[in-house]
């Protein structure tokens, strides 16, 4: 029999209990037709010399459009000084149009001693405006020019509930906008124009294929300071039509995206996008989501809602918007249908998604809601019991614990440090751990995630959380099964079954062999080429691939 694509000589690890390894793999019509396919000629054939095939990456939590466009942005990620964050800026805007905005993103006030200030930016922007985005996504910074046009500077602008304008000892803004104070500039921003984001969107995903990403959920469009534009699922539409969607995506709307909707009165929908749109409309390639929400802030902008105070700041964060509120949106939500991914990092902030989650589902019933919390920062024993009872899903970034996992371990103290991200507790307890990583907040390659949850290991090589370490098996399965189980597609991918989806990855090594693969070489692992529904959308000239079949 002759089928479209044969793969041989490699180790497959098919992440599928029933038949975990193979030889060969034979694709036809998009879809996984057979393992060890010795008596299947391939149209087209591979030999792969030695290499290991496994399901492709997903990951569940990351922003597609902001990275696509960060990655023509001023990029401030990496810096340890504020010297040379003002000089960057002042080299940028040298090279703009007058009066055009320097626009840069990555900083961290952690590493370079503090945030820029508004008037160190004036200086260095020669009069141009100047708004730099915060690697948490949480906070930025904005320059003069831009504060006096959003009204700051003469007191007529109104500051979103849920946001914070920090000032210094003389009332004086310093610049530094934390939270929903960030759309009363993001409001002058949007919308972009949808063939920028198609474009951005573009860039992204090319990025995305070449480290095994096959599947990616976007965490946020629409609404809201994470959202790019009213129009923004139309972006996406284009980036497919055009060719240059690669990798599958899965769409969060914001739960500012959403508003009331009007049926018949025997209708459970109230709640939503026009037309009663909801999660789950859509194919395998651009599929509508979880709605998503935000509850609290970050660990690193100390903006978390804490049960017990942040160590180096007497606070205890706060939360998004006034609990009853977000409680009605939550509520709303789900009864109309939806999925619902709460953005919750500190403890208290978890306490809330889970008190909604449990009203939630006894006022209506849905077993199959997969309710999730994004982050689940910092948790506590008795929380982790109550998300396997209620069956919530936790979505941690594990990079973070090797890019900012210092600062968060100083933001929390000691005590509460081996509790950061956790890993382990959750998997005794129950529950499944998808495989994410908040790009661009963090680096998004799958296989760093891996790594770290290995090695749970800070830049500057402290444990953090040495208990939450699980192996690489178990970490390949959080960025596959997981990734898919957490989307609800888990029949469709996450494993290479005969009938499932072609999604899967070539690599150098086999990284669930921890002698030939060390965990501090999981991150290094070569991605030789990808493959979605058995095209190849990375790799395809060191193969012998024509790259337009």
């Amino acid at each position: 029999m002759d089928v479209d694509l044969v793969v041989r000589g490699v180790s497959v690890v098919t992440m599928d209990d029933e038949r975990p390894r193979a030889r060969s793999l034979a694709v036809h019509h998009g879809r996984v037709l057979a393992l060890d396919a010795e008596g299947l000629r391939g149209r087209t054939e591979i030999d792969a010399q030695g290499a290991a095939l496994v399901p492709g990456f997903g990951d569940a939590h990351n922003h597609m459009a902001w990275f696509g466009h960060g990655l023509e942005a001023l990029d401030l990620s990496g810096l340890t000084d504020l010297a040379t964050l003002y000089e960057r800026v002042a080299t940028r805007a040298a090279a703009l149009d007058a009066g055009a905005m320097v626009v840069g993103t990555g900083y961290d006030d952690t590493t370079i001693g503090g945030h820029p200030h508004r008037r160190g930016l004036d200086r260095a922007a020669g009069g141009r405006p100047v708004w730099l985005q915060h690697r948490s996504g949480h906070v930025c910074t904005v320059n003069s020019p831009l504060l006096e046009r959003i009204g700051l500077l003469d007191g007529s602008a109104k500051v979103p509930t849920g946001g914070v304008v920090v000032t210094d000892g003389s009332g004086e803004p310093t610049g530094v906008l934390e939270e929903q104070a960030q759309n009363l500039v993001v409001d002058l921003m949007v919308p972009y124009p949808v063939d920028e984001l198609a474009r951005a969107i573009g860039r992204a995903s090319a990025v995305y294929a070449g480290e095994g990403l096959t599947h990616v959920t976007e965490c946020g469009i629409g609404a809201g300071w994470i959202g790019r534009s009213p129009l923004e699922l139309a972006a996406y539409q284009q980036a497919r039509d055009a060719g240059e969607l690669g990798v599958r995506v899965q769409l969060m709307p914001t739960v500012g995206a959403l508003r009331p909707l009007s049926g018949h009165a025997d209708d459970a929908v109230r709640f939503g996008l026009d037309l009663g749109v909801r999660t789950g409309f859509g194919d395998d390639r651009l599929r509508i989501g979880p709605m998503k929400i935000f509850l609290d802030g970050s660990l690193v902008a100390r903006t978390a809602a804490m049960l017990d105070p942040f160590c180096d700041r007497h606070s205890h964060g706060y939360l998004q918007d006034d609990p009853d509120v977000m409680r009605s949106r939550i509520l709303d939500a789900h009864a109309s249908g939806w999925r619902i991914a709460a953005h919750a990092i500190g403890d208290r902030a978890v306490d809330l998604a889970l008190d909604v989650f449990a009203e939630a589902q006894a006022r209506h019933p849905r077993p199959g809601a997969r309710p999730r919390i994004e982050h689940a920062a910092v948790t506590t024993p008795a929380q982790i019991t109550r998300m396997a009872q209620l069956g919530v899903t936790p979505v941690p970034q594990p990079r973070f614990l090797y890019e900012i996992g210092d600062t968060m371990a100083a933001a929390i103290g000691p005590d509460r440090t081996d509790g950061l991200y956790r890993h382990a507790s959750f998997l005794r307890a129950g529950v499944r751990v998808p495989g994410s990583s908040d790009r661009p907040v963090a680096a998004g390659a799958p296989l760093l995630g891996m790594q770290s949850m290995v090695q749970r290991l800070s830049s500057s090589g402290a444990v953090i959380g040495p208990d939450e370490r699980v192996d690489a098996t178990t970490a390949l399965r959080a960025y596959t099964l997981d990734a898919a189980w957490i989307a609800g597609e888990e029949a469709e991918r996450g494993s290479l079954t005969p009938g499932k989806l072609a999604d899967f990855v070539l690599l150098t090594d086999d990284i669930t062999d921890e002698r030939t693969v060390p965990a501090d070489r999981i991150g290094s692992t070569g991605v030789i080429a990808t493959f979605v529904g058995g095209r190849c959308i990375h790799g395809a000239a060191a193969l012998g691939l024509d790259p337009e079949a």
